[in-house]
């Protein structure tokens, strides 16, 4: 079986000097380089222990573009690109569209906004899962799901909190789905219920979503987070896996952590 290559950016130009989410409204010019620094590193190595890692260059001026989630959906030698709502990231979509053009992928670009952060593929299963609501249009799933060959589960945001799909819900090995209830609207939330079955869905209690528990990397087994209360990493070890925690505080001021920092790129 093929190594899992994830796509990261170091966050040489990272820090908080405007508010697009909730979480940046109270933490606008709060964030240590160092620790940042310190804590991309540990999450790197951890992730590099067990998968491929790349990297893309990090690019000044382009503070957010450390979150490499929201460069786009990949599978299969397909890339999505990023068509971001809010201005203030727009000039990152090109970097990594040519990123993506440069390792040689076919590249799409959605016809409405796209963030990979509402994105989450699962490699067992033939559909990805689409969030929509604050930050991408469900105007853009259908073109997305004919790309990727693949069924498009759309699920509505509705806590700002939440403005991402990947930070109220994530995809496990092994047919395994963490998610919030809460974030979702009742329709989203009845269709989280029929496609995955009660044995495999982990719910999340708000201590841990607001601890960005849902917002992991899981490499087989390995599930890497920020943080999760002790009944949580006990529930999922129960399911089989090895939960780890990595301090990513200055990230989650943000509004971001594991995942966000990184990308699949699933064959």
């Amino acid at each position: 079986m093929p190594a899992t290559r994830i796509l990261m950016c170091p966050p040489d130009h990272y820090h908080i000097d405007y508010a697009i989410n909730p979480w940046m409204e109270r933490n606008t010019g709060e964030v240590s380089l160092e620790l940042a620094r310190e804590q991309w590193t540990a999450l790197h190595d951890a992730i590099a222990a067990r998968a491929e890692v790349t990297l893309i260059e990090p690019v000044e001026g382009s503070p957010d573009m450390v979150f490499t989630a929201d460069a786009g959906a990949v599978c299969g030698g397909v890339a999505v690109a990023c068509r971001f709502f809010h201005p203030e990231r727009q000039r990152e979509a090109g970097y990594f569209k040519r990123w993506f053009e440069e390792h040689d992928y076919d590249v799409h670009e959605p016809p409405a906004s796209f963030e990979g952060g509402d994105a989450w593929i699962d490699p067992e299963q033939p559909w990805i899962w689409i969030g929509y609501g604050f930050r991408s249009s469900n105007a853009a799933h259908r073109c997305v799901g004919e790309w990727l060959n693949r069924e498009v589960l759309s699920l509505k945001l509705v806590d700002p909190r939440f403005y991402h799909l990947d930070t109220c819900m994530s995809v496990l090995a092994r047919g395994y789905v963490m998610y919030y209830p809460p974030a979702f609207d009742a329709e989203s939330r009845q269709l989280i219920e029929a496609r995955v079955p009660a044995a495999k869905r982990i719910v999340v209690a708000e201590d841990d979503v607001m601890k960005f528990a849902c917002n992991a990397v899981n490499i087989e087994d390995t599930v890497i987070f920020n943080s999760a209360s002790d009944t949580l990493k006990s529930t999922l070890a129960e399911a089989g896996f090895d939960p780890v925690e990595i301090p990513l505080g200055e990230f989650v001021k943000a509004g971001g952590s594991a995942r966000c920092l990184t990308l699949k790129l699933l064959g």
